[in-house]
């Protein structure tokens, strides 16, 4: 089995709801790391190219990039939690992978004792 790490960032505010408690709005440098994994590399002997998943997770993550979480449409109007944010960058980019080739994880750093990893 082979895999592949890409990481980006990208600065937003959220403010999550914690047990009915409102958090005061706050923002990070969020850091993204996927993982792409795929048993065979192609003719090439890559599994998948850097800058296609790069070019990829840009795109998925252009409206989160400086915007507040809690007030944009594409995070669905969900609790913005580094979960949910895992989330939603594992299933769209999971829509976008081709080939033999599969999203194996997203772990999104808040703060760097905090990161949460979505597992697909």
């Amino acid at each position: 089995m082979f895999s592949v790490h890409v990481t980006t960032s990208f600065n937003a505010v959220h403010a999550v709801t914690i047990r009915g408690e409102d958090e005061t709005p706050h923002s990070h440098n969020w850091k993204v790391e996927v993982v792409i994994e795929g048993e065979t590399l192609d003719e090439d002997g890559v599994l998948i190219d850097f800058l296609e998943v790069e070019g990829q997770l840009e795109t998925i993550i252009e409206p989160l990039a400086e915007s507040n979480l809690n007030t944009i449409d594409t995070l669905e109007s969900t609790n913005p939690s580094a979960e949910r944010i895992a989330q939603y960058v594992g299933d769209a980019l999971s829509k976008q992978i081709r080939g033999n080739v599969r999203v194996q994880s997203v772990t999104i750093t808040e703060a760097t004792h905090c990161k949460a990893t979505y597992s697909l």
